[in-house]
């Protein structure tokens, strides 16, 4: 599975509103995307679980590209305090089909459990360098999870790909769960050949990088997603 990730937490040069979005999901899957992971965004262009601009942007997505899975960040950046977090999750009119959940965050259980209420499949967001891991597997929920998001948070190409191997060994396989990998920055492209030859789910978009593999900046989302597609097996 190819997902792509259209924006992320970047303030310039990345689609923002439900429309802009909406096209690049749309471009991407025709050069190969499989899966979305957005990042709505609110009048200002912040990350936001705000009820109406989660229905603006997953709709714009569904109306562009339909059948292609859509899922949200729930990031703590969204909203800092989890309680109100989860409020505004069950509060949703319109349900992306899974959403991330980043288990080194404070409340990541409270979030989960509101995303369970919902009927939304959940991405366990697990980051290298934090006790993310070890959260999750603790968990008493953690194999009715979607998939495991490991996300390596090392963008030096020269350290990334063991970075994901460790990650990889902290999670370990009694989880029983479809897993994610993806790096970041310029240990995009590394992590992803790693994922690869694991035969692991992948991701890319500019959220995580906005280079291509040789170093040139990418034009766009759909020409990242094209060179991520040359790279999958046939």
């Amino acid at each position: 599975m190819l997902q792509v990730c259209p924006n992320g937490r970047r303030t310039e040069g990345v689609p923002v509103s439900p429309a802009e979005i909406a096209a690049a999901v749309r471009a991407a899957a025709d050069v190969g995307a499989d899966d979305a992971h957005l990042h709505p965004r609110d009048d200002a262009g912040a990350d936001t679980v705000e009820p109406a601009h989660v229905a603006a942007a997953v709709g714009a997505v569904r109306a562009s590209t339909p059948g292609i899975q859509v899922g949200v960040t729930t990031g703590e950046w969204t909203a800092p305090d989890p309680v109100e977090r989860a409020a505004k999750i069950r509060a949703w009119t319109v349900l992306p089909d899974h959403a991330s959940v980043n288990f080194h965050e404070d409340g990541a259980e409270l979030v989960a459990e509101a995303l369970f209420e919902r009927g939304v499949a959940i991405e366990a967001g697990i980051f290298s360098g934090t006790d993310g891991a070890r959260r999750f597997l603790r968990w008493p929920h953690a194999h009715h999870v979607l998939r495991i998001l490991a996300e390596v948070t090392d963008p030096d190409p020269r350290t990334a790909t063991d970075t994901a191997k460790a990650l990889l060994n902290e999670l370990g396989t009694q989880h029983g769960r479809p897993v994610l990998l993806h790096g970041e920055e310029d240990g995009a492209w590394p992590v992803l050949r790693l994922a690869v030859r694991l035969n692991m789910d992948v991701r890319m978009g500019l959220e995580d990088t906005l280079t291509l593999p040789d170093g040139s900046p990418a034009a766009d989302n759909a020409a990242l997603i094209q060179t991520a597609r040359a790279l999958l097996p046939a």
